[in-house]
């Protein structure tokens, strides 16, 4: 089938960026799969190009749905600690100072506004190019250039001493 050989490759990015939209597992699985039933249901329009710049739109667009249906002021942070399967051996004050800086990072990321959070996960951590996630965003370049320099200085700010 046309659609998993062409979409599917694309969800764990989807998921990807669900996650950091949401801020947890649970809300993004249930993003990523109306996001890939929506997909399903217009498949027959889509008409080929960027097919992980298209599915990841369709999250995009998802979520800002979901949102306004399930604000929730006070929604369980994503547990990356919880969640981490990395297993790495070593010296554990070296792993224990790493994990404290990626929760770090990870905080810094989350309290970015939602408009700065999407493009610098979308940029530094799915490496789409900034046309690419003008698409996604539906928004001019321009926009994506301002809002990726807005979202870094924010960013070093949050995480400066």
């Amino acid at each position: 089938m046309r659609f998993e050989r062409e979409i599917l490759p694309h969800l764990d990015a989807a998921h990807n960026l669900a996650r950091w939209l949401a801020g947890n597992d649970a809300d993004a699985a249930d993003v990523v799969q109306e996001a890939f039933v929506r997909a399903l249901s217009f498949f027959d329009g889509y008409r080929g190009g960027d097919a992980r710049a298209w599915i990841l739109r369709i999250v995009r667009n998802t979520f800002y749905t979901w949102l306004g249906q399930n604000r929730v002021e006070n929604a369980v942070a994503f547990d990356e600690a919880v969640h981490d399967v990395s297993g790495q051996a070593g010296n554990p004050e070296r792993n224990t100072l790493e994990r404290a800086d990626r929760m770090q990072l990870r905080q810094a990321i989350r309290e970015l506004p939602v408009e700065f959070r999407e493009a610098l996960v979308l940029r530094d951590i799915e490496g789409l190019s900034y046309k690419e996630i003008a698409h996604v965003a539906s928004v001019p370049i321009g926009t994506v250039m301002s809002r990726l320099a807005r979202a870094r200085k924010l960013l070093r700010e949050g995480l400066a001493p």
